[in-house]
Order: C-alpha cells, then structure tokens, then sequence
C-alpha cells in the first residue's frame, strides 16, 4: 500500500553538462531540478509511494520549470510557495571540478518558523529533511527545527540526512547544529567520511556510539557500502560496483530507495539493497535524478 512522505528543502535550477566535460569545454547542457530533497521525493514517487514536497520558490521562470519538472516526475508540489521577491537558486554542475552555487537570497533562504507552523501532517507517514536547509539561512535553520518538532508532537516519523555541505558553512560550525538535528529524528542517514568530518568518529560503529537512541541510523560508506543500526540490530549491504560518470546525487538516491523500502514495510537489508540500486542508477548520469519511462 502507497505511504505518504513529505519532504521539504530548497530546490534549485540545476545546469549541468549533457555529457561528462567540464563546464568551460561541454557544448550542450541540461537544465534540470536539483535539490536534495525534492530528489529524495521523486526516488520515492518513482518506487510507488505518494511524494510531496515543500518549500519556497521564485516567482520566476526558474521556479515555474523546476515546479513542472518535479510534478512530471510524479512529485505533488501544491504546497509550494512562490516568492515573488526573492529569485530562485541556481547551481551548476561542473564535472571534474565541483558545483558552483548561485543561491544568495534565494526563496528559499526566506523559510522561517511561520512557514513551519503551516505545514500540514494530516496523512503525512514520514517528513524528510535535511541538514542543507539548517545551512542556507537562521530562519532557514528555526524553520528546521520547528518543522521537525511539530511532526514528532503530531506522530509523524522524522527521516534526517545529515548531508553537510561545505561551501556553505564549515564543520566547526556545522558540527554541533547537526548533531542535535539528528538526535532529534527517527531515521538518520550519514556518510561515515562525512561523520568523521564532523565528529571526528573515525568508524561506522562509532557513530552509532555517538547516536545510541535513533531508531534508525544508516551509515553510508561510499563504494564499500552501507551499515544501519536499529535497537538490537546491525545490518550492512555492500554497494553495487559501477562506472561512476558524476557522484552528486547518488547520497539522494540512496536515500530515496531505502525510505521507500522501508514505507513499503521492507526488511533492513532489502531497503539498504534498493538504496544502493537507486544510487547506482545515478552514479552513472550527469543529473539528480532518473526519468522513469512512466513519466513520460
């Protein structure tokens, strides 16, 4: 049976070369949606769950695409709110040498606690989030933590990707915020390298030492594999073994396929395994996101 995961989060317009070449030698490009998030959505849209996302956008041609886009892929995207002050953000993809963000003053930098205050759970059996939207703004980081105290008062279970970006703020900085974030939700996914980044846990086990009571924390180790810890268990699968064109997204990817397993009721070790199929499939584009033949 379909459940219902909302996630919320700043999508902006991604540009990114059609074929693996850096920017300043690729011919042809793609425009896309690319957030964290709303990627999350449309892995999960893709599985066979309902997929909602939430945030604010430009009221802007930007905006108005990456909202089409994301509803094309089977993403429910009316409670989205369209700023007609602030732009929509913009990154780009430039392979072989990072992302370059063009986000200052984006609409979704805007978000704040009055925004948190009007989602609505009804319905609602997971909200995702993640640590990017803690990073782009104060009130961005009150809404945060507003949005994921009224779910857990309202019964709805909390899924946090740690997700540290950064080019947007430091570890030092972020450490602490983070940690906190994810003491508070129900399911916690982090890469061990970005853990160790962080936190200084060197381990996957470590970092279950430092998060003893999530329920549900997935410890996500690149190429070698995945590891998640629930109250008794430990179960790890390895990753599938691909020919990587471009890794950003891959993290959503993995994200997505393990939520929707376990919204579908699947074991530990099917969830990681779908987890790691969704991510593979992506390790081998230059976008976010996979088109699936039945959104078109």
């Amino acid at each position: 049976m379909p459940r219902t995961l909302l996630a919320i989060g700043e999508t902006m317009a991604m540009v990114a070369p059609v074929i693996a070449a850096p920017v300043a030698d690729a011919e042809d490009f793609l425009l896309d949606a690319g957030g964290a998030e709303s990627n999350v959505a449309a892995h999960a849209a893709a599985l066979g769950h309902r997929a909602v996302w939430f945030s604010r956008l430009g009221d802007d041609a930007l905006g108005r695409r990456i909202a089409r886009q994301l509803a094309a892929r089977g993403v429910d995207v009316s409670r989205v709110v369209y700023d007609g002050t602030r732009r929509t953000g913009l990154y780009v993809k430039d392979p072989g040498n990072g992302v370059l963000y063009y986000r200052d003053r984006s609409a979704a930098s805007a978000l704040c606690e009055l925004d948190a205050d009007s989602v609505a759970f009804d319905g609602v059996d997971l909200l995702h989030v993640s640590g990017i939207t803690a990073a782009i703004s104060s009130t961005a980081r009150a809404f945060l933590v507003r949005v994921i105290a009224r779910a857990r008062e309202q019964g709805v279970r909390v899924s946090f990707d740690v997700n540290h970006r950064a080019p947007l703020w430091d570890a030092a900085t972020a450490a602490p915020v983070l940690l906190e974030l994810a003491r508070s939700a129900d399911i916690v996914l982090v890469g061990r390298d970005e853990a160790e980044t962080l936190w200084g846990t060197v381990e996957a086990g470590d970092v279950r030492a430092l998060l003893p009571d999530v329920d549900e924390l997935v410890v996500k180790d690149g190429s070698t594999g995945a590891t998640v810890y629930t109250d008794g268990e430990v179960v790890f699968e390895p990753a599938l073994v691909v020919e990587v064109v471009e890794a950003v997204g891959a993290g959503d990817a993995f994200a997505g396929g393990y939520l929707a397993g376990r919204l579908s009721g699947d074991s530990l070790a099917d969830s990681l395994r779908a987890g790691h199929a969704r991510a593979a499939r992506t390790l081998q584009t230059t976008t976010d996101s996979i088109d699936e033949p039945s959104a078109h």
